[in-house]
């Protein structure tokens, strides 16, 4: 990279000068890569105007889980609630991440039970007093991506699937309370996994999260299996999605080969996943999405 002096303009675009911009921010991170640490180049931090235009798309986002929120229940086809996310997110003039994205065919991903993640919509396949389903939200506004799931109980559902999709929020919600600048993505991680492991449950150890924001998946891969102290250091500007999949009993998962994507754990037992968007500030994580 170019040696930018203290009164070139900021490599971030504000038009400051770098001096009062970003040569603290530099000198820390290249500080803290002396000393072996795994620091995000240039590219992973997020400039205040994308920002704004990543939360245009995270608003977005929401709205649409909420929608899902608001009318999902037994009965309903995940072929209907595709059709809900296509239709509330062309409406708002955006276009569905996971349509077409590598041969993808639907608008959102439905996955029920022991469906790990990425479960393809289907107008055969309808929803039943007792299921515990994930809906999984992706979003593309003018260029820019958001990204989030919740987990649904259709109707009553047993106490052992209640308590693991409340476990995996908790889950989530220990591993944003490590979110800290110039923390480390380990923090977070251990938190998740320790959590997992404490209520008997597994964590999905193959599949993760990701930075996100100007693509749909950027580095870093978000794993929750690390160790706090290690992974890449959490500068501010960064945004990722924490993201794990909480298995009721093994780790285990398998891809169908009959649709290549949809994944399910080993066992046959259930599996929940709640996600949200993270942005690291100075001031501690925001959520975009969720």
């Amino acid at each position: 990279m170019k040696q930018i002096e203290r009164n070139d303009p900021c490599w971030c675009g504000s038009g400051k000068k770098y001096k009062k911009c970003h040569e603290a921010f530099d000198h820390k991170l290249n500080h803290l890569q002396g000393q072996g640490h795994l620091v995000p180049d240039h590219s992973l931090i997020k400039t205040p105007e994308q920002i704004e235009k990543i939360k245009e798309s995270a608003r977005i986002n929401v709205a649409i889980l909420d929608y899902v929120a608001e009318h999902i229940q037994a009965g309903v086809t995940t072929g209907e609630i595709d059709r809900w996310v296509y239709k509330i997110t062309t409406e708002a003039g955006a276009v569905p991440a996971p349509l077409n994205y590598e041969g993808f065919p639907k608008s959102v991903c439905t996955s029920i039970n022991h469906q790990v993640c990425h479960g393809i919509p289907s107008d055969e396949i309808v929803l039943q007093e007792g299921d515990i389903v994930n809906v999984d939200v992706s979003t593309i506004l003018d260029g820019y991506y958001s990204d989030s799931s919740r987990m649904f109980c259709i109707g009553k559902v047993s106490p052992e699937k209640e308590r693991l999709v409340k476990i995996t929020k908790e889950c989530v919600e220990k591993g944003l309370e490590q979110v800290k600048a110039w923390g480390y993505l380990g923090d977070m991680s251990q938190a998740v996994h320790e959590h997992a492991e404490k209520n008997g449950y597994r964590v999905v150890r193959e599949i993760g999260g990701h930075g996100i924001g100007l693509e749909f998946h950027e580095d870093p891969w978000v794993g929750y299996i690390g160790k706090a102290g290690t992974g890449m250091v959490l500068a501010p500007g960064m945004i990722f999605t924490i993201e794990p999949m909480i298995n009721m009993g093994t780790s285990d998962i398998f891809v169908d080969d009959a649709d290549g994507w949809t994944i399910y754990t080993e066992d046959g037992l259930p599996s929940a996943q709640w996600e949200i968007m993270v942005l690291v500030t100075e001031q501690g994580p925001e959520v975009l999405a969720w």
